[in-house]
């Protein structure tokens, strides 16, 4: 795509000219065409600026596991409930506090007496453990982005006081497993600019050669996203099976060294579940042997091991956040979506953080036909 010298990335009348040729696109088609992104934040971003409401009636836009809140699974939130009703203090991320886990979320056991606080980044750990003596365990979760700031603070060694609980997920090990899926749909992706500045795009060189399906790299802007899938679908209509760069103000092929030698350094990628999708081989994050001495799942190893079988919080097996992060089902899809499942009581993850789908899809009113009212300004 030749970009003009200067992108105006609110400009009307380019975001009229990229819709213009997206339905072009999708006209040539003449037929369905389903693509993927996988990006809480873009999907805010579509939500926000009224973009789905504008897209072509048979461009299908999937939301995937694009949410680490999400994702995070209910037996490591139960895990870091268990340390806390130990008497640990626990640090995490604020938008993890009220996710539920299999009974109780951790502002269940806050509300309970546990010491649960939020912090708003990983150093504020460092600087809290080097204000006490007792154990202070930091509950570490997110994407390749908070990846990379909870290396930064193991590297730079720590008080042993402090104790980690990784529960940091690795985004293109879901993707395979999407792309990998016999009976998916799925003709392209739209991957994450703020991971791709730090892992860069070649990483999906791999999975582009493999599975025969584009990647586009794209930001959040209206017209960052709006290119991004103009890029997308022609490419999916064309089958050419290429990764993309349309973010390259911040984003290189070969991302940021420094950041990537850090997470390579302290993490290694194992097997783990994914929220209410699967067991993704290599799809988490743990910390390597040599971090052993700050590994909360090492140290309080029995403890975890410990952690009951526990029933699922009411209409929690209605659910549909798994089918919702893996394609398969649009948040109205749910019987649960605004009626029992709601911002101020939410019954899955993908209601509760600013990034899941069902909570956008409930403040911006989305519906499965893509209607929205309005609540931003123009879409470009």
């Amino acid at each position: 795509m030749n970009y003009p010298p200067r992108l105006e990335f609110r400009n009307p009348a380019q975001g009229r000219a990229l819709q213009q040729r997206l339905q072009r696109a999708v006209d040539r088609a003449g037929r369905e065409v389903t693509v993927m992104h996988v990006c809480g934040s873009h999907e805010q971003a579509m939500a926000r600026y009224g973009l789905r409401s504008s897209f072509p009636s048979d461009l299908r836009v999937l939301m995937g596991p694009g949410c680490p809140v999400c994702v995070t699974d209910a037996p490591e939130i139960d895990a870091c409930i268990a340390l806390a009703a130990q008497g640990l203090r626990v640090l995490t991320y604020g938008d993890m506090l009220r996710v539920p886990g299999r009974a109780l979320s951790l502002a269940d056991a806050k509300a309970a007496g546990a010491r649960v606080d939020v912090i708003y980044a990983a150093t504020q750990a460092t600087e809290i453990a080097k204000q006490s003596s007792e154990p202070v365990v930091f509950f570490a979760t997110g994407f390749e982005t908070t990846a990379v700031a909870t290396a930064a603070l193991l590297l730079q060694n720590p008080p042993e006081n402090l104790q980690v609980l990784s529960a940091h997920k690795w985004v293109p090990a879901a993707m395979e497993v999407v792309a990998a899926t016999a009976d998916s749909q799925v003709e392209g992706f739209l991957a994450a600019g703020h991971a791709a500045a730090i892992t860069g795009y070649g990483l999906f060189e791999p999975l582009v050669q493999r599975h025969q399906l584009p990647v586009v790299v794209a930001g959040f802007e209206p017209l960052d996203i709006l290119a991004g899938l103009v890029e997308l679908v022609e490419l999916a209509i064309d089958k050419k099976a290429q990764v993309v760069n349309a973010f390259p103000r911040c984003v290189s092929r070969d991302g940021n060294p420094k950041a990537l030698r850090a997470l390579r350094e302290v993490f290694e990628l194992g097997d783990g579940q994914w929220r209410g999708i699967a067991e993704i081989a290599d799809g988490n994050l743990k910390l390597r042997p040599e971090f052993a001495k700050w590994d909360a799942s090492l140290t309080y190893a029995e403890t975890l091991r410990s952690v009951a079988e526990l029933p699922e919080r009411p209409w929690a097996s209605d659910c549909r956040c798994g089918a919702i992060l893996s394609g398969q089902s649009e948040p109205s899809d749910c019987k649960l979506f605004g009626q029992e499942c709601r911002p101020e009581a939410p019954v899955g993850a993908c209601m509760v953080s600013s990034e899941g789908a069902c909570r956008i899809w409930f403040e911006h009113g989305l519906d499965g036909h893509h209607r929205q009212r309005r609540v931003g300004p123009s879409p470009a």
